[in-house]
C-alpha cells in the first residue's frame, strides 16, 4: 500500500488500529516486568503512526527514532507528543529504503531495540522475510525485537493476521533468539489474539583474551 493510501487512511481516521495510548501488554511488560530490556540505547520504532510507543520508550530513557512512511501519521506524532524532544525524534521514510535510512544514521548494526507494533500486520505479507532481515540487520549483536504481533486468522487485511508457529520460524530464520514468545496479558478488548515476543540477535564472537 502506498504512503499516499496510509496519508487518507489517517485523514479519515480509518487506520482501525488506533487506541489512543500505548499497547497496555507492551507498556505493562517495559515498565514492570523484570525480562523487559532497559535502557539507555537507541531504538527504532518502524510504522509509529501516532507515536504513542516511540513516546513511551521516551518517557523511559531511550533515544528513539518513530518511523513512518506516512506524513500524516508523522505529523500526528509530531503533535500528540513533542517534535523537538532530546530523546525523541520523527522520520519519514521507507524502511525498506536503505538509502534514506542511512541518510538519518540507521545504519548496519546501529540499533539496540527495535520495538514493533502494528507495521508488521501492515505491510504486504509477502514482504515480512525482508522486514525481519532488515530488523536482524539493523540492530548490533545482541539487539533485541519486542514485538506485539496481531495473530488474528481473519483473510483480509490490513491488518494482516499472523499464525505464531509461523512467525516464531520465521524470527528464527531470520537469526534472532527467543527469550519470550506467549499470549499476550491485558490486550484492548478490539484485539483479540495478540502475542508478545522477545527475540534477540545472536551475540558477536566473543574477544580472545591474552597473557
Amino acid at each position: 500500500m502506498a504512503a499516499s493510501n496510509w496519508d487518507q487512511r489517517y485523514l479519515e481516521g480509518s487506520d482501525r488500529w488506533e487506541l489512543g495510548r500505548p499497547a497496555p501488554p507492551l507498556e505493562a511488560f517495559l515498565r514492570t516486568d523484570s525480562r523487559a530490556p532497559q535502557p539507555p540505547g537507541r531504538v527504532l520504532v518502524p510504522g509509529c503512526g501516532r507515536g504513542h510507543e516511540a513516546a513511551l520508550l521516551a518517557d523511559l530513557g531511550y533515544e528513539v527514532i518513530g518511523l513512518d512512511f506516512s506524513g500524516e501519521a508523522i505529523q500526528r506524532a509530531q503533535a500528540l507528543h513533542g517534535s523537538d524532544r532530546a530523546q525523541l525524534r520523527w522520520l519519514q521514510a521507507d524502511l525498506f529504503d536503505g538509502g534514506a535510512l542511512a541518510a538519518a544514521g540507521i545504519t548496519t548494526g546501529s540499533l539496540q531495540g527495535v520495538l514493533e507494533h502494528t507495521c508488521f500486520c501492515a505491510i504486504d505479507p509477502a514482504k515480512r522475510g525482508a522486514y525481519l532481515d532488515t530488523m536482524a540487520r539493523l540492530l548490533a549483536p545482541g539487539g533485541w525485537l519486542l514485538g506485539l504481533f496481531w495473530c488474528h486468522r481473519r483473510p483480509d487485511g490490513p491488518p494482516w493476521g499472523s499464525d505464531p508457529e509461523m512467525l516464531e520460524q520465521q524470527l528464527t530464520a531470520a537469526g534472532f533468539r527467543q527469550e519470550l514468545w506467549e499470549p499476550a496479558q491485558g490486550s484492548a478488548p478490539e484485539r483479540d489474539d495478540e502475542w508478545l515476543g522477545l527475540w534477540r540477535t545472536l551475540a558477536g564472537p566473543e574477544p580472545s583474551s591474552s597473557g
